[in-house]
């Protein structure tokens, strides 16, 4: 085998997939990985896209990738050495999802990484199981009976995913999210109102030949629909008219709808989007304590804050378990809990793959003792916004109405009729965005407010 150094002085942007692959299936981030390949050497912008796209899409597509190895290989992919399993991966990912590149180039460029990754006396092996699959590629892949199964092989997704959405969602639309879930996620900007506005970013980027698209409901988004090379050089990075922040996570500070003047309290506040969207939304007057157990995610915060020159951010790096100094204090908390991600599995390749039912239930009690503590934070007749972005009932729906069970003396709260979040409220008051209805990332918010002690209470 060749040594990373060695592999990596060639930017070959398939072996660069390679080696990050290699490097997720011991246990990487997806998203470290490649860059920790991708930082080694200097490629041109379409290499880089290829990488990624490979990196990316394998990732996803792991399940229905061995599927086809199980189908035209003699061993199953489980069988397979894993170096060679990775290495079929990139060869059948670029047959199956790769229309630009031509079944000749990508079996040509399997055969050869083989080749060069130890695998020389396979390289027939590797060269016969990709022809075959180009003679079916017409056909549809061998599928169990079983519809969990069936969908959870064909879109590459763990059964379990598949069970959960299919309670919710039934089988058409569960198909319909986890194609959503499968393509590449779209960046969205929101606008510093404070500093710019929606009109004049817009120009800016088309200054620069950068196409972007509003999106309905949601005032300070701007989405870009065309390549946008590295964010941080786009006009008004710099100036902090604007920040990267998906449009549905957007939703959360308009539903706490936080007033000038008010002390806020964000709980689980790291990175901080939802922070300075607030701060804009208050008009930067006011009090916010921005909560996280981590120094270094903090100090992105804080990075983020100075970039868009907000001055009413506080920091506080501690558990909002563990907070009593908060106790009474805020008029709104906004608690956006650490959750599974199932609503954004599309920016986060591995993560289908990392969570499991056991760690969903893990996270439901750290979720509960969570909305439990934080809610002492806030004042007689205060809000709570709890936010997740996750698609499953436990850690949503569950985790508050056993909240309102022990918690009599609060309330859901309805959003205003007139503000952003109503587009997508419930009939219970719940505020539901669904990929594949809403293009946009998942998300589940409810608004609780504090109820009025009674004189007796006192």
């Amino acid at each position: 085998m060749c040594s990373l150094k060695s592999q990596v002085t060639s930017p070959n942007p398939r072996q660069l997939a390679f080696i990050a692959l290699r490097e997720i299936h011991k246990g990487a981030y997806t998203d470290i990985a490649l860059d920790r390949v991708l930082q080694k050497v200097d490629l041109l912008d379409s290499d880089r896209r290829l990488a990624t796209e490979l990196v990316y899409g394998c990732t996803r597509r792991q399940r229905t990738l061995d599927a086809f190895i199980d189908q035209l290989g003699k061993k199953k992919s489980y069988q397979q050495p894993k170096d060679l399993r990775t290495i079929l991966h990139i060869g059948l990912y670029q047959l199956r999802y790769q229309e630009r590149i031509p079944p000749s180039a990508a079996v040509d460029t399997t055969v050869e990484l083989a080749r060069k990754n130890g695998f020389s006396g396979l390289t027939g092996f590797v060269n016969g199981l990709l022809r075959q699959y180009t003679r079916i590629a017409t056909q549809p892949l061998n599928l169990p009976e079983n519809p969990v199964e069936r969908l959870g092989i064909q879109e590459s997704f763990p059964d379990w995913i598949i069970q959960v959405w299919a309670e919710q969602l039934g089988f058409t639309e569960t198909e319909q999210l986890c194609q959503w879930m499968n393509k590449t996620p779209s960046i969205d900007l929101r606008v510093n109102r404070l500093r710019s506005s929606i009109e004049e970013v817009e120009a800016a980027l088309q200054s620069v030949s950068v196409i972007t698209q509003r999106l309905p409901h949601i005032p300070q988004a701007l989405r870009l629909i065309s390549s946008a090379g590295a964010i941080q050089n786009l006009p008004g990075f710099r100036e902090g008219w604007w920040t990267v922040q998906d449009s549905s996570a957007q939703l959360v500070s308009y539903l706490l709808d936080s007033q000038p003047g008010e002390v806020v309290i964000d709980a689980c506040a790291a990175p901080g989007g939802k922070t300075t969207h607030t701060a804009e939304l208050m008009g930067d007057c006011g009090t916010i304590w921005a909560c996280d157990r981590t120094n270094s995610r903090l100090a992105k915060l804080q990075e983020n804050a100075q970039r868009l020159k907000l001055q009413s951010i506080q920091i506080h790096t501690g558990d909002s378990r563990n907070l009593p100094q908060f106790k009474n204090l805020a008029d709104r908390v906004l608690l956006d809990v650490p959750c599974s991600g199932l609503g954004t599995l599309h920016r986060h390749a591995d993560a289908r793959w990392r969570q499991t039912p056991q760690t969903v239930q893990e996270l439901c009690v750290l979720q509960q003792q969570l909305i439990s503590h934080t809610s002492s934070f806030v004042k007689s007749e205060g809000v709570l916004v709890y936010a997740t972005c996750t698609l499953h009932p436990l850690e949503n729906e569950g985790v508050v109405e056993s909240f309102l069970t022990e918690h009599p003396n609060w309330e859901i709260e309805p959003p205003n009729p007139h503000s952003p979040p109503a587009a997508y409220s419930t009939p219970e008051g719940w505020i539901k965005v669904l990929p594949h209805r809403h293009d946009m990332d998942g998300f589940f918010m409810v608004r609780l407010r504090k109820k009025r002690k009674k004189n007796h209470e006192y």
